[in-house]
């Protein structure tokens, strides 16, 4: 994988002291990246913690030292590292999503592509004749230089790994790194990195995949990608979710026509007929993306991070409450926030830091907040 600009490792006490933050109860991508950018620090944000819970109103579990540390072990055994969104390591495309995620798992890889990369997902209940395209346009994507990504499913998934094990794939998981799903794929797996390949993750060790599980895995498979192709997906389908999270990536979508009358062409058409590529080959794919740039789009957004002082004095009261009067079940834009309530950005920051903690709080796309309801 080549080096991204600027990149540092961290130090083990470093990605400990991540591990920790990321783990910790209500700490998400968005949220870890504001407690970074405010206490400048992993370490400095877990010793603001407990004042942060404090203020607002619900005690959160942190990840302890030992808890941290026994993953991390546990994950060496398996083969598997944990890497950084600022290492070198970390695959560029996903500086360029929303919600990235600040650690991954990741296992194998060190000589794939990581920059000409497709998605290719579709239906675990493939068709014969599905199952055969997936593997001659993967064949020749792979051949043409291109690693494929998936995510490991039943169907067309597996059919894109196995066309691709020769030429490089990347497998992403919706559970944890010793926790593979679905069973059957266990032999697969282990093919993939013996073969040069690589699976990733964001979900820690032990963790059972869950089907609200299936569409985070889904926004990595597409943010790896320059673009998703769908083969077969029915009119309701998880490939579906992930062609619409590569379109507010600012992807090349592609899907592959099917008859009318299969359910499981369905979703392929649809997509079709709201301006996906048809595509009848890899040659139609390379074409395309021959000029695409993940970091290209004017949609990007970088999640909401103000520039702010350590030493900023907290909120008060009154400012959660013309926060709270602000907030309502619709997502709104911070910005648009921060306008309606008269709250400095700093001040803002900081009782976001707080709801959120509290779960009171939920984020979409990175910019979007709403408030929270049981």
């Amino acid at each position: 994988m080549a080096p991204v600009a600027g990149a540092a490792l961290l130090t083990p006490a470093q990605r400990t002291a991540w591990l920790r933050l990321l783990r910790t109860d209500n700490v998400g991508p968005a949220t870890f990246r504001q407690l970074l950018n405010r206490f400048g620090s992993a370490e400095a944000a877990l010793e603001a913690l407990p004042e942060l819970m404090k203020r607002g109103g619900k005690p959160v579990r942190i990840t302890s030292q030992s808890q941290a540390e026994d993953e991390i072990a546990g994950l060496s055994r398996y083969g598997a590292r944990l890497v950084a969104s600022c290492e070198p390591d970390y695959p560029d495309h996903l500086h360029h999503i929303s919600a990235a995620p600040p650690l991954l798992t990741m296992a194998g890889g060190a000589n794939l592509d990581w920059h000409r990369t497709v998605g290719i997902v579709g239906a675990r209940n493939a068709s014969s004749a599905g199952i055969k395209m997936t593997r001659m346009l993967a064949t020749d994507l792979g051949e043409r230089g291109y690693t494929v990504v998936s995510g490991l499913a039943r169907g067309i998934d597996t059919a894109a790994h196995r066309a691709t094990l020769a030429t490089g794939t990347i497998a992403v998981l919706a559970g944890g790194f010793d926790k593979i799903y679905p069973d059957e794929n266990i032999p697969l797996a282990h093919d993939i990195l013996d073969q040069g390949g690589a699976l990733l993750t964001e979900m820690p060790l032990g963790w059972e995949p869950r089907a609200r599980d299936f569409p985070r895995r889904n926004r990595l498979v597409s943010g790896l990608s320059l673009g998703i192709v769908v083969v077969e997906a029915a009119k309701r389908s998880g490939s579906l979710i992930t062609a619409r999270l590569a379109l507010e990536q600012n992807r090349d979508v592609f899907a592959v026509p099917g008859s009318p009358l299969d359910p499981r062409a369905e979703g392929g058409n649809a997509l079709i007929q709201q301006g996906a590529k048809l595509i009848t080959c890899a040659d139609d794919i390379i074409e395309t993306l021959g000029s695409a740039d993940p970091g290209r789009s004017a949609l990007f957004d970088r999640d909401w991070e103000p520039d702010l002082a350590p030493e900023t004095p907290p909120p008060s009261e009154d400012d959660k409450s013309r926060l709270l009067s602000a907030l309502s079940s619709t997502p709104v834009e911070v910005d648009e926030l921060v306008r309606q309530s008269g709250l400095s950005a700093s001040a803002m920051q900081m009782l976001l830091l707080e709801l959120d903690l509290a779960g009171q709080i939920e984020w979409s796309s990175g910019q979007l907040v709403a408030l929270k309801y049981a």
